[in-house]
């Protein structure tokens, strides 16, 4: 029976069998090692003799090897494997494009990128999959505890609602069709089935912007929930689900943390909050602008370190003109929402609020944008609220940009398997 390379160690005496990927081979005068990598890390097997089967096993050949577990505290985990039986399971593979045995990538992103399918197999740039991974796992962990239904909604829509021109149209069975933005209104419409409802999935952004932040496709942890009083409600549940994520990736992604240097910062129990109007003072910012600009979301995360000790900063009350028709406003000033951002590590991760929930408000929310609430875009996703919904919010996490501010990653393709954006649509 094959065990994995981590539980090697514990084998010590006994004859074992693994499997995995030719990482390196080393000739010394009296003996050769085979280095072999499997999914839990590296196994070092102890080539004595002639080494000749060893040039055949190019890096990368896929290979089992079955032999004796002996201790020795130069090993990878104070084991090794010796007097092998090798027996290679494919053909000697191709020389890889970059060299994966060395501790570090000795390549640049996009040398990385146009060969993804290899290079994700070095066990750093695999690292940042391994945390999104976990940090999934914690998500669902996290909600499921507190009652939430985890949903799976439509990713091709039939109408543009969200960010007019910013979509990917299609051609559905001859009539137009879109790859959804967010899953914002059928999560809503699923409060009223479930009252707390999670989704993990694929979210589409036509949007132009070539940066290092940005993608046209990524991953978004969705959730939102029914019966609260407020946003902050909302940001407590948030709190709840990013502590739930960080927990996960400490006990799933250890390994990974360790190859990437990395310590996991905490989320205090109360996140420091900003009003939108706070948050422009303290970044310098003109006190007429509508936005947070990506220097007044860093200015804010040095603020929130320097004055609270914390990674996290929550700012509030954006003005009602930059969030979409169905946010409700703060009910002592309607220029302000019952919104808010998450930032971590002075860059926005998460876009949370409390939501609308008469039907009488949607149409009036509509109609003072010049838009009908009897329209295709509109009509189905109002049903739910012609028939009774409660006061709910939620919000959304990009696990990309979640794991590049985690990682310290300069640029989110670094921790994206295959990145699409506006150069890249392959591999």
């Amino acid at each position: 029976m094959r065990i994995l390379s981590h539980e090697i160690p514990s084998a010590v005496g006994q004859s074992v069998t693994v499997a995995g990927w030719v990482h390196r081979r080393r000739r010394l005068a009296a003996v050769s090692f085979l280095i072999l990598r499997d999914r839990s890390g590296l196994a070092q097997i102890v080539v004595k003799g002639s080494p000749e089967q060893l040039d055949e096993l190019t890096e990368e050949t896929v290979v089992e090897v079955t032999g004796t577990v002996a201790a020795n505290a130069q090993a990878p985990g104070g084991a090794e494997i010796v007097d092998p039986v090798i027996t290679p399971l494919t053909e000697p593979a191709a020389t890889p494009p970059i060299e994966l045995w060395r501790p570090t990538v000795g390549a640049g992103l996009p040398v990385v990128l146009d060969n993804a399918p290899v290079a994700l197999r070095h066990p750093m740039v695999r690292a940042g999959w391994e945390i999104a991974s976990a940090a999934m796992c914690g998500f669902r962990e996290a909600l499921s505890s507190q009652g939430f239904t985890e949903i799976q909604t439509p990713k091709i829509v039939g109408t543009a609602t969200e960010s007019g021109a910013n979509v990917f149209a299609l051609d559905y069975f001859g009539e137009p069709a879109y790859l959804a933005q967010s899953p914002q209104f059928y999560k809503q419409q699923m409060v009223g089935v479930f009252e707390r409802v999670f989704e993990v999935g694929p979210v589409f952004r036509a949007e132009p912007h070539d940066t290092v932040r940005h993608l046209a496709e990524y991953v978004s942890l969705d959730a939102e929930f029914g019966f609260v009083t407020d946003h902050r409600d909302v940001l407590v549940m948030l709190r709840s689900a990013i502590a739930g994520m960080l927990s996960a990736v400490g006990a799933r992604a250890g390994s990974a943390l360790e190859r990437l240097g990395l310590e996991l910062p905490e989320i205090p129990v109360e996140v420091p909050v900003l009003h939108f109007s706070e948050a422009l003072k303290i970044a310098g910012a003109d006190p007429d602008e509508p936005d947070l600009a990506p220097a007044d979301e860093r200015a804010i995360g040095e603020w929130a370190l320097r004055e609270h000790g914390s990674d996290f900063v929550a700012v509030e009350g954006y003005p009602m003109v930059k969030r979409p028709f169905y946010t409700h406003p703060q009910p002592s000033d309607p220029r302000w929402s019952n919104s808010f951002d998450l930032l971590f590590r002075g860059m926005e991760l998460v876009t949370g609020g409390q939501r609308l929930h008469r039907y009488s408000d949607y149409v009036a929310a509509l109609e003072a944008r010049g838009e009908s609430p009897d329209a295709p875009a509109y009509s189905s996703y109002l049903q739910a609220f012609k028939h009774g919904m409660p006061p709910h919010g939620g919000f959304a996490i990009g696990l990309e940009r979640f794991v590049a501010r985690l990682t310290g990653a300069e640029n989110i393709r670094e921790v994206t398997l295959f990145p699409r954006d506006l150069h890249r649509l392959t591999p």
